[in-house]
């Protein structure tokens, strides 16, 4: 959750020096590499075709749609801003877990669902002057495909380690990355500095691949429901960092907002079962 809350900071880092498209592709890459070598020096086996459509659903989801999704919108989004729109990810997640299972929540828990899902939509829709942006609708896409790849990777955990989950995820998507970079490389302008790396680094080794290390390796061990309420506090650190770290100036609505999600968010936690 903290390695999660500074992705958004580490993303407008790494967009000073690098294009959208560079910054994702590359650090899909680095992730992969990290990730291919750990499962070739301990000689993991390749997972079973049973598992691929899942791992595929990980990788579309959380290694590839929500990092281009995020980074598009954050270049004209403040951070501040997409954390609050993506702190309804743990909502997003419980649903999607919840028609992916078969489970059937309470009426309670589809309130507090509907109700979060309100908040942001008015939060968003208040500071974009009456009407979503396009940076929010990359926002609510991400959402969607985070929360899919969410689901299929706590699924996965439970029949292999968290780290061979994420891991075996990035290694598929390297033949779609390392084309894209080559060419992302060629075409965007390319400016080093020492935030625009550091960002690239933290997103790439970070956010990529040790912090979905640890997350899939917790949900298999407590359970996707557990898990999502240490992420409660997730868009909140985000808001912190964005202080801290890139002097942003919070609006009022921002913190509100993020507080009221995340109290929706709770009621839904403690009624889904």
């Amino acid at each position: 959750m903290v390695a999660f809350s500074l992705t958004f900071p580490a993303t407008a880092w790494g967009l000073d020096g690098f294009g959208p498209w560079t910054l994702v592709s590359v650090r899909s890459v680095l992730a992969a590499l990290v990730a291919g070598g750990a499962l070739l020096a301990l000689r993991v086996p390749v997972p079973g075709r049973r598992h691929w459509g899942g791992l595929a659903v990980v990788g579309v989801g959380v290694v590839l749609g929500f990092p281009m999704l995020t980074t598009l919108a954050l270049q004209s989004s403040t951070t501040a801003h997409a954390a609050v729109v993506v702190g309804l990810l743990p909502l997003t997640t419980a649903v999607l877990s919840a028609v992916r299972t078969g489970h059937r929540p309470s009426r309670a828990f589809w309130a507090a669902a509907l109700a979060g899902a309100a908040v942001v939509i008015a939060f968003t829709v208040q500071q974009s002057g009456g009407a979503l942006s396009g940076a929010d609708l990359y926002l609510f896409g991400a959402l969607l495909v985070c929360a899919a790849g969410y689901t299929e990777g706590g699924r996965l955990a439970r029949v292999m380690p968290g780290w061979q989950v994420i891991g075996w995820a990035l290694v598929m998507c390297l033949p779609v990355a390392a084309p894209a970079a080559a060419v992302a490389l060629a075409v965007e302008p390319v400016h080093l500095t020492g935030k625009a790396v550091a960002g690239l680094l933290w997103v790439a080794v970070g956010s990529q691949f040790l912090g979905l290390v640890v997350w899939y390796r917790g949900m298999a061990e407590i359970g996707v429901a557990r898990a999502s309420q240490l992420q409660l506090a997730q868009p909140l650190l985000t808001l912190v960092w964005s202080v801290l770290l890139l002097g942003e100036v919070l609006p009022v609505a921002a913190p509100v907002a993020a507080v009221a999600v995340l109290v929706c968010i709770a009621v839904t936690q403690r009624v889904r079962a």
